[in-house]
Formats: structure tokens, C-alpha cells, sequence
């Protein structure tokens, strides 16, 4: 016969092991109320180093790259691989390494996917973009990778890279660029840096571009941009979009036009780090006003419009990591007019790298930091 006690051990040992359960479950999916839809966040993939950029095939599995210099393959059960052969050679130069991650438009035919790295000679980088067949059948591997291009001038600074992947319609493809550290290079359209650059696919410069047969440089876009760490292309506007690094104060957040100027160094909503003001106030002739700005300055990052079905509260807004005020910011629009912001995950205490919506319609995010994750955005049930 059992005895009382032993029943309310056992009972006890149940309920234990129930309500540890229910903390695992609660602990890996996180609740938060947002303007219009109550979120479940919840890790989809952790153990990453730095994590920078994102591509998902079509399977729901994810390319995913590390800063230090390693390109994974991640599992739709959330496994990663081990660090994929064929990969371009870098190594972490200051905010730089490996970078961005974009599939081609023709994935389903060519398997190539581009990637913008730190291309490091000696003591020197600068922004490059690597092109390779992702070969997913035994080990996971990329091949036939090359270099496309390399930025005309290397430095031996350390920051800003820029260094977002954006295709457009035609297949063509927008490569955003820091001006390394070093202001008055965005005013020179000759140099790569401090510009947004326009390629096709083997890295020449498709007809259109604005500098062709004329004095600049015939990749270039357009020029006067800081650190674009983030960019997408606007698919109501058919138009891209890019999020730029102000320095104390004077994000923007710009739509890149062909040959335009959009200010950096000579104008800016924000000053120096030193307090001090930049260049010649907020506007010149000649020089493109923002879209939108922040001051103080947020540190933003990858940016995403958002299309998907799984939350119909957010068709049509554009998203955006924050690194500095470690959030996710989401922006309502009006054609190109921004109308307004909200502020969300700040309970988290992430720097958010990349934002992407996902086959699924969920939103995924990179978190930045030596043990950083991929994190899962669905609508709470």
C-alpha cells in the first residue's frame, strides 16, 4: 500500500516538472504589446558570432553571416552548420568582416548568392562584394566564388563599411558604401566611398548610371551618404530606400536617386561627436533633404518593408533595427511621406543588425553581439 507521503511526493515531483516545463516554454517565447498586434518572440537560432546579414531560400532554411568572417547555413529546426568552405576571405577590420548575404534574383537557376565583405591588404580594407553557387547537397558549401568588386581605395580606418545588398526589378543590384571614416571622400564622384553604387551581376556598370561617359566614377549611384547600413527597395514606390548613420544626431533615412547629392559632410541634422557643427548647417542648393530623420541619433541598421499576411496591422510600414537604442522601429507611410513611428522590443536590451521578413510572413532579426541569435517575430494566438 502506498502511503500519503509518497502520493504527495510523487504529486509534488508532477507539478514540479510541469511548472518547469511551462518556465522553459515561457523562457524560449517572450509576449509584448505592441500599437497593433500583441507578438510572441521567441529564438529560432542561436551560437552565432556578430551576426550581419540574412537570405532565406525558399525552404525556410537561412544563409546567415558572421562578422568575424563565416558564412552558416541555418536549419529550419534552428541548427546551424559549420562554417560553410568557399566563402570570400576576410577577417574582422573594426566594423568590418563579413558583411551582407543577398540570393540572386535567378537563385532557383544559378544557386549564386552575393555577399559584401572587408577585403583587407596588409594593414588596409575596404567594402568588396563576392559572388558564389551555394551547393546544398552533402556538406553545404559555396563555389565558383570571385570577387566583383573592390572599392577603388583602400584605408587603414576602421569604420563604417556601409554595406547593404538591395536587387531591383531589372536584376541589377545596389551596393551601399561608408565613406570610411573619412568625410569629404562622399563628396568626390570618382571615389567609391560615401556613395550607393548600382551593378550588374558580373560587376559592371549597367547603362543608366549617372557618371557614365561623364567625370565620376560609372558605379555610382549617387553620393554624399555616411554609413548606409541599411536599404531596401520600396515595391509600392518602386524605388530604393537606404538608412544612413548620422554622428551625434542626423540618422536619415533617404531615397537614392541617380546622380544626386545627399549631403554628407557639408550638411546634416546632427553635430559632431564633439558637440562641434557639421559642415554648412542643415540644407544647400544642390543637396538632397532626407526622407526622415532621428536626433539623437538611434543607430540604425537593415531596414525592411513589409508585405507579408501574418500581420495585417503592418502591410505597407517599413521596419528597422536600432543598435544604439537596442530596438525595432516600425514606420507608417503615406506614399513617401512618413507619418509615424513606433518603438518596440526596447525590453529585450538587443542591438537589432538586420531585419527580414521570412517565406512565412514572420519578421526576423539578427541580434548583434558575441553570442547573437536570430529571433522569430509571429503574431501571439
Amino acid at each position: 500500500m502506498t502511503s500519503s507521503r509518497h502520493l504527495t511526493a510523487a504529486f509534488a515531483a508532477a507539478v514540479f516538472t510541469t511548472v518547469a516545463a511551462m518556465s522553459a516554454g515561457q523562457a524560449s517565447a517572450q509576449r509584448f504589446e505592441t500599437e497593433k498586434h500583441t507578438l510572441n518572440v521567441e529564438t529560432f537560432a542561436d551560437g552565432l558570432e556578430h551576426p550581419w546579414g540574412l537570405a532565406f531560400l525558399s525552404d525556410g532554411r537561412v544563409l546567415v553571416s558572421e562578422r568575424p568572417g563565416r558564412i552558416r547555413l541555418v536549419e529550419t529546426d534552428g541548427s546551424l552548420s559549420a562554417p560553410l568552405e568557399g566563402a570570400p576571405p576576410t577577417r574582422s577590420f573594426g566594423q568590418g568582416g563579413m558583411l551582407d548575404i543577398a540570393l540572386d534574383p535567378d537563385f532557383a537557376e544559378t544557386s549564386r548568392v552575393f555577399i559584401t565583405y572587408a577585403h583587407v591588404e596588409g594593414g588596409e580594407a575596404g567594402t568588396a562584394v563576392w559572388r558564389a553557387r551555394l551547393i546544398t547537397e552533402g556538406t553545404p558549401r559555396l563555389e565558383d566564388g570571385k570577387t566583383i568588386f573592390r572599392m577603388n581605395k583602400l584605408t587603414s580606418k576602421g569604420q563604417h563599411f556601409g554595406s547593404r545588398i538591395v536587387f531591383a526589378p531589372d536584376k541589377t543590384m545596389w551596393v551601399t558604401v561608408g565613406e570610411r571614416g573619412q568625410g569629404e571622400r562622399a563628396q568626390d564622384a570618382s571615389d567609391h566611398a560615401g556613395s550607393v553604387l548600382r551593378m550588374d551581376r558580373d560587376g559592371n556598370a549597367p547603362a543608366g548610371n549617372p557618371f557614365v561617359g561623364k567625370e565620376g566614377d560609372d558605379l555610382i549611384w549617387s553620393i554624399g551618404h555616411r554609413n548606409p547600413q541599411g536599404a531596401a527597395f520600396n515595391p509600392w514606390m518602386k524605388a530604393l530606400w537606404t538608412v544612413e548613420h548620422g554622428a551625434r544626431g542626423g540618422d536619415e533615412i533617404n531615397m537614392p536617386q541617380a546622380g544626386l547629392n545627399y549631403g554628407w559632410p557639408v550638411i546634416s541634422y546632427g553635430t559632431h561627436y564633439s558637440g562641434f557643427k557639421i559642415g554648412e548647417g542643415t540644407e544647400k542648393p544642390g543637396m538632397e533633404q532626407p526622407l526622415y530623420y532621428w536626433d539623437p541619433s538611434i543607430a540604425p541598421s537593415g531596414m525592411e518593408f513589409y508585405t507579408g499576411d501574418a500581420f495585417a496591422g503592418w502591410k505597407g510600414d517599413v521596419f528597422l533595427g536600432a543598435l544604439k537604442y537596442q530596438l525595432l522601429v516600425r514606420l507608417t507611410l503615406d506614399g513617401g511621406r512618413i507619418m509615424a513611428e513606433e518603438r518596440m522590443l526596447e525590453e529585450l536590451g538587443e542591438r537589432i543588425r538586420a531585419v527580414k521578413q521570412g517565406p512565412d510572413g514572420n519578421l526576423y532579426l539578427l541580434t548583434d553581439s558575441p553570442d547573437g541569435r536570430i529571433l522569430k517575430i509571429s503574431p501571439a494566438e
